[in-house]
C-alpha cells in the first residue's frame, strides 16, 4: 500500500553519521537516508552508479580531480566504477539514490563506516 513518507520525520529519526537508513524501495533501488559530518573513505561502485540529493546542509563529493560541493536541492550523480568521496564540515542531511545491492563503502575495506545493508528508517 502507498503510504506518505515525510523526509524531515525519517531524518528526525537518525542519530548516527554515515549510516544510511532505507526510507523507501522502487525497481530494485533503494532511497537510502543518511546525515553526514567529516570525511567518508575514498572507494568506487563498479557496478552501480550513485545519486546524491542534498536535503539540508553543505555537502561535497570528491573527486580525484575535482570537487562537487551542494546545498540543499542539488544534487549529483556519479558514474559506476569512479573513485569518490563524500564529506560534510558540518552536519548535512542526504537522500541516496541506489541499487538495493550496493554496500555504501563499495570497493573499500570493511570498517565502522560500512554500514548493515536494508535497516529500515
Amino acid at each position: 500500500m502507498s503510504e506518505r513518507i515525510d523526509l524531515a520525520e525519517k531524518f528526525a529519526a537518525i542519530d548516527e553519521h554515515w549510516r544510511p537508513k532505507v526510507a523507501a524501495q522502487a525497481n530494485g533501488q533503494d532511497l537510502r537516508l543518511v546525515k553526514v559530518q567529516g570525511a567518508f573513505p575514498w572507494h568506487r561502485h563498479p557496478d552501480a552508479e550513485e545519486v546524491f540529493l542534498v536535503w539540508k546542509g553543505v555537502f561535497r563529493v570528491e573527486f580525484r580531480d575535482h570537487v562537487v560541493e551542494m546545498g540543499p536541492g542539488q544534487m549529483v550523480v556519479v558514474p559506476r566504477g569512479v573513485e569518490h568521496r563524500t564529506a560534510a564540515d558540518a552536519e548535512a542531511e542526504v537522500l541516496i539514490f541506489e541499487p538495493s545491492e550496493v554496500i555504501n563503502t563499495g570497493d573499500a575495506e570493511a570498517s565502522e563506516f560500512t554500514a548493515p545493508r536494508g535497516v529500515k528508517v
